[in-house]
């Protein structure tokens, strides 16, 4: 198939139609919203092959998503960060009811709040959730997640979280198609009890939920979004998340010379994180939106742990989005021209 030049919301998208999505609902909300038009717009959402509807809210868009997900087909919903608050309820409980078809949240955060009005990180409610997340480097990795995300979805039967941002989202970057994945036949489970959260079944579903956060947690340790690349320079090791990683090739002209952690998938890959942290003298963490692999790296005020820098200390903003200028500042280096 022949290269595409598509926004980050776009990849998103069209890799979605790709893998198989029968339904896709959303409220409209900056920076996702080019999601839905894109498919609203396509061959197979113009003709009804997949079902593509604006919601009365991100609630509603998510529940419509979760019954087509309970009938066996492949769904998702969509939906800018501050959003995912009004989302919650069946966000959070979708993870203990679990999925059947593959389930997809999209959640596009917004740092810097062009069109906000807070910085909220949605990996936080992941981890409340305990709902895998994805968080796409760069357009091409925004098509390969959807068809990762449901496939991981399957496997685990629950749902998986997309993180976008903003300059992801609403920046352009070349995409190799794949083939189409046909889309699920329906097949609604015999018992349909196990979706209706009275006391009894949650109990029971919740320590299901419990025991296969080892296998999450395995899925992200040998996911194709998380890698940890040698470098020469020990002194000075690098995480970086998301977009974060992509800037991080653009400072230093595609070749960095220290150790890198590229992180795309969550829960956070411990066996790696482990293993950069061991082999180098200080660790940098590069991350979009709030300090969260920081702060989980650190678990301890930072002062008492000088060896971890990034939005705590100082090194990296508190506020506002990453930029390729913000992680050359923090490397000590000017961005390669």
């Amino acid at each position: 198939m022949p290269t595409q030049l598509l926004l980050g919301d776009e990849a998103l998208a069209q890799g979605a139609i790709d893998a198989g999505l029968s339904g896709a609902y959303a409220y409209p909300g900056t920076p996702s919203t080019e999601i839905t038009e894109y498919l609203k717009n396509s061959p197979e959402g113009r003709s009804g092959k997949i079902t593509v509807r604006w919601t009365a809210n991100e609630k509603t868009a998510l529940e419509a998503a979760l019954g087509m997900s309970y009938a066996g087909v492949r769904a998702m919903a969509s939906m800018k960060h501050v959003g995912l608050n009004v989302a919650a309820d069946p966000f959070i409980n979708a993870a203990i009811a679990g999925a059947n078809g593959g389930l997809i949240v999209n959640v596009a955060d917004d740092p810097s709040m062009h069109s906000s009005q807070n910085e909220q990180d949605s990996r936080l409610y992941t981890e409340i959730s305990l709902i895998p997340s994805i968080e796409p480097a760069d357009q091409q990795e925004a098509y390969d997640a959807p068809s990762y995300a449901f496939d991981l979805s399957e496997r685990l039967r629950i749902p998986v979280l997309i993180r976008l941002t903003t300059r992801l989202a609403h920046s352009r970057g070349p995409i190799a198609r794949r083939g189409g994945h046909a889309q699920n036949r329906l097949s609604p489970p015999e018992d349909t009890g196990r979706y209706i959260l009275l006391p009894a079944n949650a109990r029971a579903s919740y320590a299901d939920l419990i025991r296969r956060q080892r296998e999450s947690l395995r899925e992200s340790e040998e996911s194709p979004f998380n890698a940890l690349f040698p470098g020469e320079d020990k002194r000075l090791g690098i995480i970086a998340s998301g977009i974060a990683y992509t800037y991080l090739l653009e400072v230093t002209g595609g070749s960095p010379k220290n150790p890198v952690l590229k992180i795309g998938q969550y829960p956070i890959p411990i066996h790696l994180m482990e293993e950069i942290i061991k082999t180098c003298e200080r660790v940098l963490v590069l991350e979009e939106g709030y300090p969260y692999i920081e702060q989980r790296l650190l678990g301890i005020p930072p002062r008492e742990f000088p060896k971890i820098r990034g939005r705590l200390t100082g090194e990296i903003p508190r506020t506002g989005e990453l930029s390729p200028g913000i992680v050359a500042a923090a490397l000590g280096s000017d961005p390669v021209k």
